[in-house]
């Protein structure tokens, strides 16, 4: 029989399945069973734990040791998932396959590349990698690179960020507008980017007329592959990128992230366009543990 746990970052839930040796036939049939909330455990993602060299993802010429397998609740693959890597690191941490005292650092592979995640306390920070605003300055000075509409509302300009998985965040005036929009349909992105993309909604809550030591927003966000979920990792990252690329020199590079599951907090290097490291922290839960039933 396969174990599993069930874990959530900031209320972003997962079912991770043990696979060390990589012999699970993960489909996408058996992803969407495990993630459906009535017929099966319930979760925005499933994560399968393995090793690797198991994975076909490399060894220990990568640093990384273990592989965070991800997947959209529809079954479909991402690229990895900001909540989900430091449920991954927990888990690997309480079942004793890795040993990260407080301050020390693991690599985790992911099919966005290998990430390095820091145990601080009973948090943990990801550290995402580069980052880019996809249209570069233009798309900062005129506000967007492309237009996002939801409904009973009329377009609106949003700004692409490439951050390990495709993102477009979109500003709104206050925070009652925030809480009645629609997210039960996917929103409408144009152009349509090809392999689909998180859209990410924030209103910020910290004075944007001075010079700021800690940016506040808070954020929806609907997922590619899985509805709105209640937090997204990788998607707090973009927000909080793209909120720094509008602020221009006033903007700061701390930031913390309100979110319908909790709060997140996001470090960010480089220029308004483009860096090398944004760091991700926040907490990261394990609810449960079970075992699947061979049919």
């Amino acid at each position: 029989m396969t174990t599993f746990v069930k874990g959530h970052g900031t209320e972003n839930d997962f079912v991770l399945l043990d696979d060390p040796e990589g012999r699970v036939d993960l489909t996408p049939e058996l992803i969407r069973h495990l993630a459906d909330r009535r017929g099966g455990i319930g979760a925005d993602g499933v994560i399968r734990v393995v090793r690797s060299a198991a994975a076909g993802q490399g060894g220990s010429e990568t640093g990384a040791e273990w592989f965070m397998d991800y997947w959209n609740s529809d079954g479909s693959a991402a690229e990895m998932c900001g909540n989900g890597i430091r449920v991954f690191v927990a888990h690997l941490l309480r079942r004793g396959w890795v040993q990260l005292e407080d301050g020390e650092e693991v690599s985790i592979a992911t099919r966005g590349g290998v990430m390095p995640v820091r145990r601080r306390g009973d948090l943990y920070s990801a550290d995402l990698g580069e980052w880019r605003v996809a249209g570069g300055p233009a798309a900062i000075a005129s506000g967007g690179d492309v237009k996002v509409t939801f409904p009973g509302m009329p377009p609106l300009p949003g700004l692409s960020i490439a951050l390990s998985n495709p993102h477009v965040v979109v500003v709104l005036p206050d925070v009652e507008a925030l809480e009645s929009l629609d997210l039960s349909v996917p929103p409408i992105v144009d152009p349509a980017p090809p392999n689909g993309t998180n859209v990410e909604i924030v209103v910020p809550l910290h004075d944007q007329s001075v010079l700021a030591e800690l940016g506040h927003l808070k954020m929806r966000v609907h997922e590619r592959g899985s509805g709105e979920t209640r937090s997204c990792g990788t998607g707090t990252v973009a927000a909080a990128l793209a909120a720094r690329a509008w602020g221009g020199n006033l903007a700061p590079d701390h930031w913390r992230v309100d979110v319908p599951g909790g709060t997140l907090y996001v470090d960010v290097e480089g220029t308004g366009s483009e860096g090398d490291s944004a760091k991700l922290t926040g907490p990261a839960v394990i609810v449960a543990e079970g075992q699947l039933v061979d049919d």
